[in-house]
């Protein structure tokens, strides 16, 4: 594969923003492949007795569709040399025959001519509200 080309990119230069959708069937999946099966994120009757507003999506989970929304964008999966999030807020997934929205937007903070590098500022929001308090890519150029 062949990553973003460094001459392409300049601080302040902002990435598309891309809408990605989790449903309760994606949660049971990545429950059984993470082995996190912590019932927020699958049970109503849990979530109502703990006061959430509905079933919660893994965060590791959201955090994942922010580095499948950077890689897309750079075109190689490899070019992500640092990846970090800080969560703030859950996305929730109700099972309304529709799931959880997640919408992510992305900017240029800085470039490194010497090494072609580039260090990329995430904002992830789900119904409205930021679910990343800060989250930062470092990339490799081509």
């Amino acid at each position: 594969m062949t990553a973003r080309a460094f001459a392409g990119v300049h601080e302040g230069l902002e990435i598309p923003t891309a809408e990605y959708t989790l449903t309760r069937s994606d949660l049971v999946h990545y429950a059984g492949v993470s082995g996190d099966l912590n019932p927020i994120h699958w049970s109503d009757a849990v979530v109502r007795a703990v006061g959430l507003k509905d079933v919660v999506a893994h965060g590791m989970l959201s955090m994942g569709l922010g580095a499948t929304y950077v890689t897309s964008w750079l075109g190689d999966p490899s070019s992500v040399l640092e990846y970090s999030v800080r969560f703030t807020s859950p996305v929730y997934v109700p099972d309304d025959g529709v799931g959880g929205r997640v919408e992510f937007s992305g900017k240029i903070k800085s470039v490194n001519p010497e090494d072609k590098t580039a260090v990329i500022a995430l904002v992830a929001k789900s119904e409205g509200k930021r679910i990343f308090g800060r989250a930062v890519a470092i990339v490799q150029l081509t």
